[in-house]
């Protein structure tokens, strides 16, 4: 599947979901090089999701973002189905740390 069939997906979804708020990143000459595709906050937690096909890897200055994200208490995951997000989703839900 196609990087973009994926994150369609995955916006769907999250449109459904009671009290989450997110919005699309978008790169290029105005976006911030590095920010993941999707940006959420769920129950108070901040969640980054960079989308990748099955087979794309992610750029250094990608891994890097995600670690900073991470270093600063919040969610940053490289996601490659919807299935992983609805993990991501439920992992917050059950509890407070992930």
């Amino acid at each position: 599947m196609r990087e973009k069939a994926i994150e369609n997906k995955i916006k769907q979804y999250l449109k459904t979901v009671e009290d989450l708020y997110f919005f699309k990143e978008h790169g290029g000459l105005y976006g911030t090089a590095g920010v993941p595709d999707i940006i959420c906050c769920y129950k108070g937690r901040f969640i980054a999701l960079e989308v990748k096909a099955p087979d794309g890897k992610a750029t250094a200055l990608q891994d890097a973002t995600i670690q900073r994200i991470i270093g600063a208490g919040g969610i940053a995951r490289i996601v490659r189905s919807l299935e992983e997000v609805k993990s991501i989703i439920g992992g917050v839900d059950e509890t407070k740390e992930l």
